[in-house]
């Protein structure tokens, strides 16, 4: 009587195994898990701090969008710039009218930190942020223009995503408030292998030097971390699990066959066998 009950308790532990091998790979694939699931957070939600946003400076080969919109009719012959509305005209890429053809282009930033606009000339923009950018063009425009409105923005903000995640690779964004949730989000998120405890940060940090830092979506902190927000060519790489590493080992995946064909066996056994 004994055998019996012996091949049934190899069978529920080889089974218990082979489960727990199954779910360690998937246990913390939840983000932020030290947010609960209290009844108040249904009800009235978390307040969740967040660090404050700074705004990027401009670097060499960045590229600006600059829209100059004026009221001032004769703007247009002093720029050179036909428009179907005489009162006003504006201008992005090489001083046309701003289309859906061209806003995605604009003016490259030099190695010296300039970008030259028609009719202003050179315009210092290396070092500054897009609002002190448009300020100094402001101040450039109204000397010319009559009541100028400026808009400017950054057409090639970058940031490279790596690693176990649906989409990885490297994309190019319209702005540049960029977080490193949004960045994942463009990549399709994490896949099921991805470690979110410890997702890597890697920035150039001067012309000579990286800085690589840690963080971990398990956490809500995540929030106020001072890499919340992406810079311009961060890289963002996501290591895999050990249960990546053990799903592409052939040695596992003979071991799992084997385990589950003496799995098989033992129920059949079971199932013949008479108490």
């Amino acid at each position: 009587m004994k055998q019996p009950f012996l091949i049934i308790f190899s069978a529920i532990g080889l089974s218990f195994i082979v489960l727990f091998a199954s779910c360690t790979s998937t246990k913390n694939i939840r983000y932020f898990k030290d947010i609960g699931s209290e009844p108040a957070l249904y009800e009235m939600g978390k307040d969740i701090a967040i660090t404050p946003y700074q705004s990027l400076t401009i670097l060499p080969d960045d590229i600006l969008n600059v829209t100059i919109t004026t009221i001032d009719q004769e703007a247009n012959g002093a720029a050179n710039i036909s428009s179907a509305d005489a009162s006003k005209f504006s201008f992005s890429t090489s001083g046309l009218p701003t289309t859906s053809a061209n806003t995605a282009y604009g003016y490259l930033v030099d190695k010296n930190g300039f970008i030259t606009l028609p009719v202003l000339g050179k315009v210092v923009v290396g070092g500054k942020t897009i609002v002190e950018i448009q300020d100094i063009i402001l101040d450039k425009a109204s000397k010319i223009f009559k009541e100028p409105t400026i808009n400017v923005r950054l057409m090639n903000f970058k940031v490279t995503v790596l690693g176990e995640v649906l989409k990885p690779g490297t994309y190019i964004i319209d702005g540049e408030r960029v977080s490193i949730l949004s960045a994942l989000g463009l990549a399709g998120d994490l896949t099921i292998f991805g470690k979110r405890k410890n997702v890597l940060l890697i920035r150039q940090d001067g012309e000579n030097n990286k800085k690589m830092v840690r963080l971990d979506l398990n956490d809500s902190h995540l929030f106020t971390s001072p890499y919340y927000y992406l810079k311009q060519g961060d890289v963002l790489y996501v290591e895999p699990t050990k249960g990546k590493a053990a799903a592409n080992d052939v040695a596992f995946t003979r071991n799992y066959a084997i385990a589950s064909s003496v799995i098989t066996l033992v129920i059949v056994l079971i199932t013949r066998f008479k108490f």
